[in-house]
């Protein structure tokens, strides 16, 4: 899976926000140990620290294999003679949705990205370009668009970078509809009897009616990111 960068060398720091790392390294969980993800376009800056927070804990522990770049996915693509035909585009606005039946007739998955395009390569040679998810949502998307992609959607709510990688996996590997992965709409993340946060996407749930598939450690970013919002 490429996960390409999409801001400027030098408007981009040393490493990425710590949000985004937690959900990259989630990817790589959701995505299971037969899948190779590739981050592209990332800035030189940054190719480094996401190296690192990727790598494998221990060596007796299967994970999935990665690759970080940057270069951008296109010339990725035509690298690796990939035909645009082949790379399916998970696009809000498609008027499609993701099928089962389409793990046989793409074997890459794009999306956009908020602070890069991931590109995953799992399950079926799979590359994802992932989007991360914006509160009010905003048309990442439609630079990748123009490109003339092939296009599916994955419903019409917004949903984080790990979250579609998680379904587009479920659907195109697993085989399982759209409507049949347990989902869990604007969960609100309870720290103790007084504080909590609303979540404005979709997620993953363990299991139906269960808790949202969050990254390990996003609780307690989240926790300080609230308690940060108090400091006078």
């Amino acid at each position: 899976m490429p996960v390409e960068h999409m801001e400027d060398d030098e408007n981009t720091p040393a490493s990425l926000p710590p949000w985004v790392e937690l959900e990259y390294t989630h990817m790589k969980t959701l995505a299971g140990p037969s899948a190779r993800v590739l981050f592209t376009h990332l800035s030189p800056r940054s190719c480094a620290s996401l190296q690192a927070k990727l790598a494998p804990s221990s060596l007796n522990t299967p994970t999935v294999s990665f690759d970080v770049f940057t270069q951008d996915v296109l010339e990725l693509l035509r690298n690796q003679n990939i035909p645009l035909s082949k790379v399916c585009l998970l696009d809000p606005k498609a008027e499609r949705k993701l099928e089962p039946e389409d793990g046989l007739e793409f074997g890459w998955y794009l999306f956009g990205a908020r602070h890069s395009v991931s590109l995953v390569s799992p399950w079926c040679n799979l590359i994802l370009i992932a989007i991360s998810g914006d509160d009010p949502p905003r048309d990442r998307t439609s630079q990748l668009r123009q490109m003339e992609f092939p296009t599916r959607h994955l419903g019409p709510m917004q949903m984080t970078t790990d979250t579609a990688l998680g379904v587009t996996k479920r659907v195109v590997d697993d085989k399982i509809p759209l409507d049949k992965i347990p989902y869990v709409e604007f969960p609100t993340i309870k720290f103790n009897a007084k504080e909590s946060v609303e979540m404005p996407f979709k997620y993953i749930a363990d299991r139906p009616g269960g808790e949202p598939l969050l990254p390990p450690g996003m609780k307690q970013l989240l926790y300080e990111d609230l308690n940060k919002g108090f400091d006078f």
